[in-house]
């Protein structure tokens, strides 16, 4: 196998399991930590919670440019793993511990991380396309460059992170904390955002095209030049939001608070507004001509 025989009990247990699963480790070798080092291999639909993998030591380990599709890391200890462009498409990460595991250009299409243990992990780069995301925090976690278009991230921590410019068309992000984010030119096309909490967040210029947002917290929100042309954003909490140039033909505000919200230079045309709240003491902007009470807005 050309394993190197340092410490003799986890070396020969580990020998054990190289024997079981010849066919998928042969080329796998020890690192000095009792780690293993599988860097470059193909390691397609192996099973780490198998009886012959489970008690392998795979914090720290090395996967970098492996071949990882479909295999399962189910509840597996993989700290401060290298998973640097490997392909991990279809692979189970489901509640498994990754902290300041590195993904950095990694392939995790449709690959499930759900409930896993994100912090400080490093996603640069990484396709997470279709990935499953939910529940987990990603606020202390490195996201530049990443792509998570149609990824699950319901009810998911990304408060605070700055990603302008990132791919998120047609996620599923429902009541999740995307609050006090900077999502400048992000992409949302289609994404459905409903429930989720966006307050304070920098929107300026994001594509929300028929965006799913109904009562979504957009409170404070910076949606300046933002493309809301046929979005739900019925029920929405709009307060304060500044909207000022965006695009919201064929929009459905509907019951929405615009209470204090900057509309100057919006394009409602279409737009759904029946039953929209504004509070009369808070100024609130709108487009020049347009006359919010024959549009169905209601002073409270």
């Amino acid at each position: 196998m050309g394993l190197v025989l340092v410490i003799v009990l986890p070396l020969a247990a580990l020998g054990l399991v190289l024997n079981a699963c010849e066919a998928d480790f042969d080329d796998c070798s020890q690192k000095p930590n009792g780690s293993v080092d599988c860097s470059n291999q193909d390691l397609e639909g192996l099973k780490f919670n198998d009886s012959d993998l489970e008690t392998l030591n795979l914090v720290g380990a090395d996967f970098s440019q492996a071949n990882l599709e479909n295999v399962d890391f189910d509840e597996k200890s993989l700290k401060e793993a290298n998973f640097s462009g490997a392909n991990l498409k279809g692979s189970r990460l489901d509640e498994a511990g990754l902290r300041s595991a590195n993904f950095v250009g990694a392939n995790l299409e449709g690959a499930d991380l759900s409930d896993s243990y994100l912090l400080s992990a490093n996603f640069s780069g990484a396709n997470l396309e279709g990935a499953n995301l939910k529940r987990t925090s990603l606020k202390h976690s490195v996201l530049d460059g990443a792509n998570f278009s149609e990824a699950n991230l319901s009810r998911a921590d990304l408060s605070g992170q700055q990603l302008d410019l990132a791919n998120f068309s047609g996620a599923k992000i429902h009541d999740a904390d995307l609050s006090e984010m900077s999502l400048e030119r992000a992409d949302f096309t289609g994404a459905k955002l409903d429930r989720t909490n966006l307050a304070r967040t920098n929107l300026s210029r994001t594509r929300l095209s028929g965006a799913n947002l109904d009562d979504t917290d957009l409170s404070g929100a910076d949606l300046s030049g933002a493309d809301l042309s046929g979005a739900d954003l019925s029920g929405a909490d709009l307060a304060g939001a500044d909207l000022a140039g965006a695009d919201l033909a064929g929009a459905d505000l509907s019951g929405a608070d615009l209470s204090g919200a900057n509309l100057g230079g919006a394009n409602l045309a279409g737009a759904e507004l029946v039953g929209a709240t504004a509070n009369a003491n808070e100024y609130t902007r709108w487009p020049y001509g347009f006359d919010p009470v024959a549009a169905g807005v209601i002073f409270e």
